[in-house]
Protein backbone atom coordinates (compact mmCIF):
# COMPACT_ATOMS: atom_id res chain seq x y z
CA UNK A 1 0.00 0.00 0.00
CA UNK A 2 1.57 3.48 -0.90
CA UNK A 3 1.16 6.46 1.35
CA UNK A 4 -1.38 7.95 -0.54
CA UNK A 5 -3.29 4.92 -0.03
CA UNK A 6 -2.65 4.51 3.52
CA UNK A 7 -3.32 8.15 4.06
CA UNK A 8 -6.70 8.03 2.66
CA UNK A 9 -7.50 5.04 4.63
CA UNK A 10 -7.22 6.65 7.73
CA UNK A 11 -9.09 9.31 6.05
CA UNK A 12 -11.78 7.23 6.00
CA UNK A 13 -14.32 7.26 9.09
CA UNK A 14 -14.86 4.12 11.29
CA UNK A 15 -18.77 3.46 11.89
CA UNK A 16 -20.62 0.52 12.07
CA UNK A 17 -20.18 -1.18 8.78
CA UNK A 18 -16.63 -0.66 8.40
CA UNK A 19 -16.50 -2.65 11.85
CA UNK A 20 -18.56 -5.20 10.74
CA UNK A 21 -17.09 -6.05 6.93
CA UNK A 22 -13.58 -5.88 8.33
CA UNK A 23 -14.65 -8.38 11.19
CA UNK A 24 -16.33 -10.72 8.89
CA UNK A 25 -13.25 -10.58 6.31
CA UNK A 26 -11.17 -11.29 9.37
CA UNK A 27 -13.20 -14.30 10.10
CA UNK A 28 -12.73 -15.76 6.58
CA UNK A 29 -8.88 -15.35 6.84
CA UNK A 30 -8.61 -16.49 10.37
CA UNK A 31 -11.66 -18.25 11.60
CA UNK A 32 -13.94 -17.28 14.15
CA UNK A 33 -11.63 -18.60 17.13
CA UNK A 34 -9.22 -16.14 16.38
CA UNK A 35 -11.88 -13.47 16.18
CA UNK A 36 -10.83 -10.99 18.91
CA UNK A 37 -11.90 -7.43 19.93
CA UNK A 38 -7.90 -6.69 19.53
CA UNK A 39 -7.34 -8.07 17.47
CA UNK A 40 -9.52 -6.37 14.63
CA UNK A 41 -8.42 -3.10 16.30
CA UNK A 42 -5.12 -3.60 14.95
CA UNK A 43 -6.76 -4.59 11.56
CA UNK A 44 -8.59 -1.57 11.66
CA UNK A 45 -5.47 0.37 12.94
CA UNK A 46 -7.48 1.96 15.82
CA UNK A 47 -7.30 1.54 19.73
CA UNK A 48 -9.16 -1.51 20.90
CA UNK A 49 -11.59 1.50 23.04
CA UNK A 50 -12.74 2.90 19.47
CA UNK A 51 -15.11 -0.67 18.71
CA UNK A 52 -17.01 -0.06 21.36
CA UNK A 53 -19.04 3.11 20.09
CA UNK A 54 -20.50 0.88 17.22
CA UNK A 55 -20.39 -2.67 18.83
CA UNK A 56 -21.47 -2.74 22.61
CA UNK A 57 -19.18 -6.14 23.36
CA UNK A 58 -18.22 -9.80 21.34
CA UNK A 59 -21.70 -10.84 21.16
CA UNK A 60 -22.79 -7.97 19.82
CA UNK A 61 -20.44 -8.03 17.34
CA UNK A 62 -21.09 -11.23 16.46
CA UNK A 63 -24.91 -10.38 15.59
CA UNK A 64 -23.53 -7.59 13.74
CA UNK A 65 -21.48 -10.05 11.79
CA UNK A 66 -24.43 -12.71 10.72
CA UNK A 67 -26.09 -9.98 9.36
CA UNK A 68 -23.97 -8.72 6.94
CA UNK A 69 -23.44 -12.13 5.86
CA UNK A 70 -27.09 -13.32 5.92
CA UNK A 71 -27.70 -9.68 3.92
CA UNK A 72 -25.54 -11.27 0.95
CA UNK A 73 -28.57 -13.80 0.40
CA UNK A 74 -29.77 -13.09 -2.64
CA UNK A 75 -33.83 -11.86 -2.94
CA UNK A 76 -36.74 -14.51 -3.70
CA UNK A 77 -36.15 -14.40 -7.65
CA UNK A 78 -39.67 -15.13 -10.18
CA UNK A 79 -39.63 -17.98 -11.15
CA UNK A 80 -42.83 -20.70 -12.88
CA UNK A 81 -43.52 -22.13 -8.96
CA UNK A 82 -42.78 -22.01 -5.12
CA UNK A 83 -40.66 -24.58 -5.58
CA UNK A 84 -38.39 -23.04 -7.82
CA UNK A 85 -38.23 -19.77 -6.17
CA UNK A 86 -37.55 -20.96 -2.82
CA UNK A 87 -35.09 -23.53 -3.71
CA UNK A 88 -32.98 -20.98 -5.49
CA UNK A 89 -32.79 -18.54 -2.41
CA UNK A 90 -31.74 -21.37 -0.48
CA UNK A 91 -29.47 -22.59 -2.56
CA UNK A 92 -28.01 -18.52 -2.94
CA UNK A 93 -27.85 -19.05 1.27
CA UNK A 94 -25.51 -21.82 0.96
CA UNK A 95 -23.33 -20.46 -1.42
CA UNK A 96 -23.13 -17.79 1.17
CA UNK A 97 -22.03 -19.92 4.26
CA UNK A 98 -19.41 -22.02 2.01
CA UNK A 99 -17.62 -18.48 1.77
CA UNK A 100 -18.22 -17.75 5.06
CA UNK A 101 -17.39 -21.15 6.75
CA UNK A 102 -17.90 -19.87 10.39
CA UNK A 103 -21.10 -18.62 10.43
CA UNK A 104 -22.92 -21.47 11.04
CA UNK A 105 -21.56 -22.20 14.28
CA UNK A 106 -22.21 -18.62 14.80
CA UNK A 107 -25.98 -19.05 13.88
CA UNK A 108 -25.73 -22.16 16.43
CA UNK A 109 -24.84 -20.04 18.87
CA UNK A 110 -27.25 -17.71 19.08
CA UNK A 111 -29.83 -17.58 21.51
CA UNK A 112 -32.51 -15.50 19.45
CA UNK A 113 -32.33 -14.63 15.46
CA UNK A 114 -30.75 -11.57 14.65
CA UNK A 115 -33.14 -8.78 13.05
CA UNK A 116 -31.68 -9.66 9.57
CA UNK A 117 -32.37 -13.57 9.99
CA UNK A 118 -35.86 -13.05 11.26
CA UNK A 119 -35.70 -10.89 8.31
CA UNK A 120 -34.94 -13.66 5.83
CA UNK A 121 -37.25 -16.41 7.75
CA UNK A 122 -40.01 -14.25 7.75
CA UNK A 123 -39.12 -13.88 3.55
CA UNK A 124 -39.25 -17.39 3.49
CA UNK A 125 -42.08 -18.20 5.25
CA UNK A 126 -43.97 -15.27 2.38
CA UNK A 127 -42.47 -17.41 -0.24
CA UNK A 128 -44.28 -20.43 0.95
CA UNK A 129 -47.46 -18.72 1.70
CA UNK A 130 -47.07 -17.60 -1.89
CA UNK A 131 -47.44 -20.76 -3.34
CA UNK A 132 -50.50 -21.68 -1.54
CA UNK A 133 -49.17 -23.49 1.38
CA UNK A 134 -51.64 -22.81 4.48
CA UNK A 135 -50.46 -21.12 7.65
CA UNK A 136 -50.72 -24.54 9.14
CA UNK A 137 -48.72 -26.11 6.76
CA UNK A 138 -46.21 -23.53 6.60
CA UNK A 139 -45.99 -23.71 10.20
CA UNK A 140 -44.31 -27.18 10.12
CA UNK A 141 -43.29 -26.81 6.52
CA UNK A 142 -40.42 -24.08 8.76
CA UNK A 143 -39.70 -26.75 11.42
CA UNK A 144 -38.58 -29.56 9.21
CA UNK A 145 -36.53 -27.49 7.21
CA UNK A 146 -34.75 -25.97 9.83
CA UNK A 147 -31.05 -24.89 9.20
CA UNK A 148 -31.51 -25.91 5.74
CA UNK A 149 -33.61 -22.84 5.53
CA UNK A 150 -30.04 -20.55 6.19
CA UNK A 151 -28.52 -23.33 3.40
CA UNK A 152 -26.40 -25.67 6.14
CA UNK A 153 -27.60 -28.73 7.44
CA UNK A 154 -26.36 -30.39 10.87
CA UNK A 155 -25.26 -34.07 10.68
CA UNK A 156 -25.16 -36.76 13.35
CA UNK A 157 -21.71 -36.98 13.54
CA UNK A 158 -18.23 -35.92 11.88
CA UNK A 159 -16.79 -38.40 9.79
CA UNK A 160 -15.01 -36.04 7.45
CA UNK A 161 -11.57 -38.48 7.57
CA UNK A 162 -9.80 -39.99 4.96
CA UNK A 163 -12.00 -41.89 2.59
CA UNK A 164 -11.15 -45.14 1.18
CA UNK A 165 -11.83 -48.83 2.11
CA UNK A 166 -13.58 -49.73 5.41
CA UNK A 167 -11.35 -51.20 7.92
CA UNK A 168 -11.91 -55.12 7.97
CA UNK A 169 -12.84 -55.11 11.25
CA UNK A 170 -15.40 -52.80 11.20
CA UNK A 171 -16.75 -53.79 8.37
CA UNK A 172 -17.36 -57.07 10.28
CA UNK A 173 -19.05 -54.89 12.88
CA UNK A 174 -21.39 -52.30 10.96
CA UNK A 175 -21.78 -54.27 7.61
CA UNK A 176 -24.46 -51.95 6.44
CA UNK A 177 -22.34 -49.03 7.13
CA UNK A 178 -19.61 -50.42 5.59
CA UNK A 179 -21.87 -51.19 2.50
CA UNK A 180 -22.98 -47.50 2.22
CA UNK A 181 -19.27 -46.06 2.61
CA UNK A 182 -17.86 -47.92 -0.12
CA UNK A 183 -20.50 -47.16 -2.52
CA UNK A 184 -20.81 -43.14 -1.75
CA UNK A 185 -20.07 -40.67 -4.32
CA UNK A 186 -16.93 -38.51 -3.63
CA UNK A 187 -16.01 -35.42 -4.48
CA UNK A 188 -12.67 -33.35 -4.11
CA UNK A 189 -13.38 -31.13 -0.44
CA UNK A 190 -16.24 -33.52 1.52
CA UNK A 191 -17.66 -32.15 4.49
CA UNK A 192 -20.83 -34.43 5.29
CA UNK A 193 -18.40 -37.25 5.95
CA UNK A 194 -16.64 -40.35 4.64
CA UNK A 195 -16.08 -38.61 0.97
CA UNK A 196 -19.73 -38.10 0.27
CA UNK A 197 -20.32 -35.20 -1.77
CA UNK A 198 -21.88 -32.32 0.36
CA UNK A 199 -23.55 -30.50 -2.68
CA UNK A 200 -25.25 -33.89 -4.11
CA UNK A 201 -26.63 -34.70 -0.77
CA UNK A 202 -27.72 -30.88 0.40
CA UNK A 203 -29.85 -30.83 -2.79
CA UNK A 204 -30.42 -34.29 -2.59
CA UNK A 205 -32.51 -33.61 0.51
CA UNK A 206 -33.75 -30.28 0.02
CA UNK A 207 -35.67 -31.71 -3.40
CA UNK A 208 -37.32 -34.20 -1.43
CA UNK A 209 -38.61 -31.65 0.83
CA UNK A 210 -39.60 -29.38 -1.19
CA UNK A 211 -41.27 -32.15 -3.13
CA UNK A 212 -43.28 -33.85 -0.44
CA UNK A 213 -44.33 -30.05 0.70
CA UNK A 214 -46.06 -29.84 -2.53
CA UNK A 215 -47.65 -33.30 -2.23
CA UNK A 216 -49.27 -32.16 1.28
CA UNK A 217 -50.10 -28.58 -0.22
CA UNK A 218 -52.06 -30.27 -2.96
CA UNK A 219 -53.94 -32.93 -0.36
CA UNK A 220 -54.91 -30.33 1.70
CA UNK A 221 -53.16 -31.40 4.49
CA UNK A 222 -53.66 -30.10 7.73
CA UNK A 223 -51.99 -30.94 11.09
CA UNK A 224 -55.68 -31.27 13.00
CA UNK A 225 -55.95 -34.44 10.39
CA UNK A 226 -52.92 -35.69 11.09
CA UNK A 227 -54.01 -35.99 14.68
CA UNK A 228 -57.32 -37.71 14.09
Amino acid sequence: MTRQEAAHTHRIPLNRDRVLRAAVALADATGIDALSMRRLAQELDVVPMALYKHVGNKEELLDGMLDTVVGEIDPPTEGPDWQSVVRARILSARRVLLRHPWAARVIESRTSPTPAVLSYLDSMAGSFREGGLSVDLTHHVMHAMGSRLLGFSQELFDASGPSGPPDPGLAASYPHIAELAATAAHDGNPTVGGGCDDQFEFEFALDLLLNGFESLRRQGWTSARAVD
